[in-house]
Order: C-alpha cells, then structure tokens, then sequence
C-alpha cells in the first residue's frame, strides 16, 4: 500500500494542540498490515480505471477556503489553518483522498466556539474523520510524529496478557458494546490482529536473542508438552541461568509444534531447530524433561548430536515434580472416592454464602481451626490435601452443615466411621509429601541438590510405611507401588552430573547427598571435570608480581607478609584446593539463600564459583511446581487447552516475553503503554467534563 502525503498543515498563528502524537508511543505502521481506522475493502480490480472519491470533514463549512484551496480561515474568529490533502493508493487504484489536518479544526471549533453545531446549519452528529497514518517531516533528531487508533493497541494488550485469541474479537455482543459506547470505533479484523501478533512476536524475538548473547555462563533448558483442544501437541522450550551478578534468570524460548507422529524423533528435531534460532547450540549444559518415553529418546538423541559436535559436556534428567506428583497419587489411591465425595461437600459451600457463614461459626464452636474461602478444590495435589484437611481437621463442623442442610446437600456426604479412619491414616502419612510440595513451591531457587535431598527423604517415608507391621495392607500395597516409582527416578538422577550440581549447593554439599548419589567415584570425576573445564588455563595468571591489595598497601608490606601473600596466590593457583577447601567446610543452614551465599564467596573461590554458576541452573523440574501441584495449573491448562492453532506461539510467547521484563514492540520499535494508558485516562476525563458541561447548559 502506497502512502503519499502532499503537505503538513501548520498554524498562521499559535498552534492549536496537536492531533498527532510522538512516534515514541508506536513506530510508522504501515497500514496495509493494521488499516488503522479504515474500514476492510475487497481487492480491487486493478485493471479498471482508477476511481478517485474525495472525503471532506464535517469541520470544513465553518471555514472560508482561500484561492488557492490550502489556506482555511474560521468563519467566527478569522483564525488562520495551512492545510492539505493525502491520496491513498491501494494496489494501484486511487482510493480516497483525504483532507489532512482538520483535526485541529475540530479541537479550534470545540476550544474557541462551544455551541458552534448550534448555529446556523447544524450538524448533530458528526460523523468520525477518517483517522490516518501521517509521516511528518521533522527536524532531525526530533520522533517522528503519527496518528493511529489508540483502542486497539489496548485490546492489543489485553488479548496477550488474557491469553484470548484474536477469534474472541468475532462475537457479537462484544462489538455491539464498543459500539454502545461510541458508533464510530472501528476494531481490526481477526487477521489484522493476527499479523499484529506476527510483528510483535518477531521482534520481540530479536529482543530475546540479543539478550542471550551477553550470557556469559552455561545455558539449561526445560521441555513441557501439552495437547490442544484440536488435538494439535505442543513444546514449550524454556532456558535458564545465572547471570554474573547471581540473578537467577529465565526465559521462554519457544513455542513449537510437533508435527505428527509427535515422536522422540520429531522432539529431537524440534528443539534442535529452537537451539539453532536463538545460536545458544555450543552453551547447552542439561535438559529437564518431562518423564515421557518420547521425551527421553529426544534428549538422548540430543546428547549423541551435541557429542558428536565436541561442544562440552551434557546431560538430561527427569523431572522431580512430576515424578514427586506421580508418587502422590498412587498414595491417594485409597482415599479417591472419599476425596470425591468431601469435593462435592467444598463446592456447596464456595457457591453458597449462608452454608460457608454456618460452617465457620460451627468451626468456632467446636474450635477445628479457621477456614478462609473460598476453600481451595482444584482436582491437584494442593486441593486433594485441602479434602483430606477438611474431613481431619473440621469433621464434626462438616457432619453438622450436611445435617442441617440436608435437603440441600444430601445424606450421602456423610461419611461413616470406616471413612473418617481411612482419611486420619493417609492424612497423616501424605503429611510429609504435602510440606515436601509446598517447600519446592515457595523455595527461592529449587536447586537440583535441594530436590534431591527432599526425594531421598520421601524414598525413606514410602519405605518406612512398606516395611510397617502396624500399618493395614491397602496402605502397604499403595506405598509398594509409590516406592517403584520413586527407585526408577533415584536411578534416572544418579549420575556424576546431578552429584556435582547437588555438591555445589553450599547447603548440601557431601554431607547432605542422597548415599546412592555419595560414591568415591563420583567425586573423582568431579575432580577430573572441574580440572578440565575451569582449571587455572581459563583465568588470568596470579603467580607473580604485586597483587591490588599490595598497590593499595602503597608497598609498605613486610617482607613476611609478602612471602605469605605469594604462598596464597600459589596455592590459589592449584584449582583442585579449592574444591578441596569447599567440601572440607560444613554446610551452610538450609535456609540460606544459595545465590547469595555465592555472591559472598565467589572471591574465595573463583575457578569453583563460575563451576556453580554453570551447574546450579540445571533444573530439577521442567515446570514450575506450583503449576502442577496447585490450581493456578489449572488456569494455564484451560488457556493452553483452548488456543487456536495459528495463536498458540505467538500469544503465549509475547505474554511470558512481557512478564519477564522484555516490552511489547512493533517492527523494533517499543509501543509506549504507560502514556497510552494517561491519554486514555485523559480522553476520559475530558468525554466526563464535556459531558458535564453539556448536561448544565
């Protein structure tokens, strides 16, 4: 689409407030992607005759137009305008040509001449001026300035950040209410809004990129996979590290398709294609996948190609959320009807205000603890727990409602005495797994080292339960069928990479180690990597001369203190003491923040320090926890769930882009919403006066 502008109009006298506003809030578009403020024409036959229609504003009659066609002079004051016109050509036809500038006519008749429409020749309702795209020619230096439709860059922002597809703009209620509001909006089309999202996806993709290239470390990667509602499967491909102030960092990387039959190989390739794209092949130091058989054929064949490619050394582990959530629920296994049953009881009494108000104050009676709503009743692990919590801890308040609502609730709530004991012996065996969940959840930075000593902790619970005399056979059985599961990961995760990564964890270190992981072997090839890849060849020379603190010391350093400074730098210089002085050292308290304490003592270990910010990012999960064990999963599940195909990367890319910090752009340049958000605030405010105003005359 071709854009001309003849001239730009000016004032003769003082400038009126300007129509047009700084490029600074959205870059030049160009409207054949967006047609802001146009409506959508067919495609126009190209060889007829070129049709040319003129477009004159509502504005125009109230000023006297000059000899020759430029100048406009209001009828009331005599104020002066220069104004011109632009010719749109689309696909070679001469479209439409547009008087430019008579925004300021408008603002000039509402500022100077209230009333104006009143007088004479009345215009009741003016119809909307065509708003266009304008390219002034500035001073160099200066924004270039534009006009361009503020609503929908809103709705823009409001698409990504709710996950809705562009497909949501489609119903008709939805457009009949902006039309309530004003007649004279005009929103995109679906496809408009589509390739929106296509230019803002890629250049925030450029964003991304760069970023990755300042990142001086090692690079981890997790993989998550779901299905749509169109049965189209998706992977998520998300990186993290650590960044050379100790700031745990992380960015969604992709959104990919796997094509069909959605197999190891199809993985493999995909997330080759992803490493590829962002040119973070040669820094891949682990994987975290999702525990799948088709997962973990793609991250073997991803080691042989980054083998074969000598960029390092590389592994992949399974997920421990996953498997930790696999485990759970075998041991829930006894208590799912139950759990089903008291489900039912939590949703009454979320829908129902005076069922909720009878069952606090009978809380209060019988002091069984105090309950905030709503309850939580997600189908998780976190609302399971809450079914379990409820039947336990509140019984008597529970039997008391059900009974006099009845005729609401049914007697089938009510649980018999065999019930209630089957929820106070699984209630407090799963008591651990829940503190265990609800500690990975909040934790900081979940380290591979922390899981692990959590995971081990859990194998000796499901064992302990296993070997029990006094404990009934069902709960056995259960805990038998959790402990299978809990060795198969044990073996997954134990090999000299999770060792290494769980030792440079300053709160774990050997001491803590799970005994499977803890062998002599292990620890010699720690030895033997840590020589290999962070040796003293990486770093600057330190075995002579004077260090800085000797230049600050002005050289007036004794001749004893300096025979002992070189015998530090000497022994410095051996990069296996200081592994040797970092185990040697009892671990730091659990809560210690593990970046932090890093950041405090990198200086006293220097070659070990860049080691633990390669090793220390590797994840122990390919998820968040959070999103498996609590109903915020549920949220994203349902938004994944129900994404068209074409939207899928795109929004879901952009939004997580926005919430780790990056900002919308369009074309390369940054859309400004902060002063999108004051202008519509003050459109507001002015529609409120004016409407004021109006209504008191």
């Amino acid at each position: 689409m071709e854009w001309s502008v003849n001239n730009a109009f000016k004032t003769s006298k003082d400038l009126e407030p300007k129509s047009v506003m700084d490029v600074a809030l959205i870059p030049h578009i160009d409207p054949i992607d967006i047609d802001l403020g146009s409506s959508d024409k067919g495609s126009p036959n190209t060889s007829a005759k070129p049709r040319k229609k003129t477009m004159t504003s509502v504005y125009l009659k109230y000023f006297e137009t000059a000899a020759d066609g430029k100048s406009r002079r209001c009828k009331f004051c005599g104020q002066s305008y220069s104004i011109a016109t632009a010719t749109v050509i689309l696909q070679g036809e001469i479209d439409t040509e547009i008087f430019i500038g008579t925004g300021n006519l408008g603002r000039h008749l509402s500022n100077r001449h209230p009333g104006y429409d009143k007088s004479g020749d009345i215009v009741s309702n003016p119809a909307r001026q065509p708003t266009s795209i304008i390219k002034k020619s500035q001073p160099q230096g200066k924004p270039q300035q534009i006009d361009y439709d503020h609503l929908n860059w809103l709705i823009v922002k409001w698409l990504i950040l709710s996950s809705l597809p562009p497909s949501t703009l489609e119903e008709k209620w939805l457009a009949n209410s902006y039309k309530f509001l004003n007649p004279s909006i005009q929103l995109w089309s679906t496809e408009k809004y589509k390739a929106v999202f296509r230019e803002v996806f890629r250049s925030m993709q450029e964003d991304v990129k760069a970023s990755l290239e300042h990142v001086s470390s090692k690079i981890s990667v997790t993989l998550d996979f779901w299905n749509s509602y169109d049965q189209i499967s998706f992977m998520s491909v998300t990186c993290q590290w650590i960044d050379e102030s100790w700031s745990f960092q992380k960015v969604l990387l992709d959104i990919t398709h796997i094509p069909y039959p959605c197999g190891g190989l199809e993985i493999f390739h995909s997330i080759v294609k992803v490493l590829k794209m962002y040119n973070i092949e040669s820094r891949i130091l682990s994987c975290t996948h999702d525990n799948s058989q088709d997962a973990v054929h793609a991250c073997h064949a991803l080691k042989e190609h980054l083998d074969g490619q000598k960029v390092g050394p590389f592994c992949y582990i399974p997920c421990a959320a996953r498997t930790l959530n696999l485990i759970i629920d075998d041991g829930l296994r006894p208590t799912k009807s139950i759990i089903a049953k008291v489900r039912e009881f939590v949703l009454e009494l979320n829908a129902c205000l005076d069922i909720s108000e009878d069952f606090v104050q009978f809380t209060t009676v019988y002091q069984e603890g105090n309950w905030k709503f709503p309850l939580d009743a997600s189908v998780r692990w976190s609302g399971n727990y809450q079914m379990l919590d409820i039947v336990r801890k509140a019984g008597k308040s529970m039997e008391a409602v059900i009974r006099k609502y009845e005729e609401t609730l049914g007697s089938k709530m009510l649980l018999n005495s065999a019930e209630k004991n089957v929820v106070n012996i699984v209630h407090q065996y799963l008591e651990p797994f829940y503190k265990t969940t609800n500690n990975i959840c909040t934790n900081k930075v979940a380290t591979v080292g922390l899981v692990l000593f959590f995971m081990d902790h859990i194998s000796e619970t499901v064992a302990a339960c296993r070997d029990s005399r006094h404990n009934p056979d069902w709960l056995k059985s259960a805990a038998e069928d959790m402990a299978k599961k809990a060795k198969n990961y044990s073996n997954q995760v134990c090999n000299i990479f999770t060792y290494m990564t769980a030792i440079l964890d300053p709160r774990i270190k050997g001491e803590l180690i799970p005994e499977n992981l803890n062998s002599g072997n292990h620890l010699e090839e720690a030895r033997s990597h840590f020589m290999r890849y962070y040796s003293s060849n990486h770093f600057p020379s330190v075995t002579s001369g004077y260090s800085a603190q000797e230049i600050e010391d002005g050289g007036s350093v004794s001749f004893a203190e300096e025979i002992a400074r070189k015998k530090r730098r000497a022994s410095m210089s051996n990069a296996t003491d200081e592994l040797t002085q970092y185990l040697s050292e009892p671990p730091a308290p659990i809560p210690t923040d593990v970046l932090e304490w890093w950041k405090v003592n990198n200086t006293r270990y220097p070659r070990l320090s860049v080691m633990a910010r390669d090793f220390l990012a590797v994840q122990a999960t390919s998820l968040a926890p959070e999103e498996l064990f609590c109903g915020r999963g549920d949220d994203i599940d349902k938004q994944r769930y129900c994404m068209p195909h074409d939207s899928t990367p795109a929004l879901l890319c952009i939004k997580s882009w926005i919430q780790s910090g990056f900002k919308l752009k369009y074309k390369s340049s940054e859309i400004d919403y902060e002063r999108l958000m004051e202008l519509s605030a003050t459109s507001t405010v002015d529609s409120s006066t004016a409407g004021s105003d109006k209504k008191s005359k």
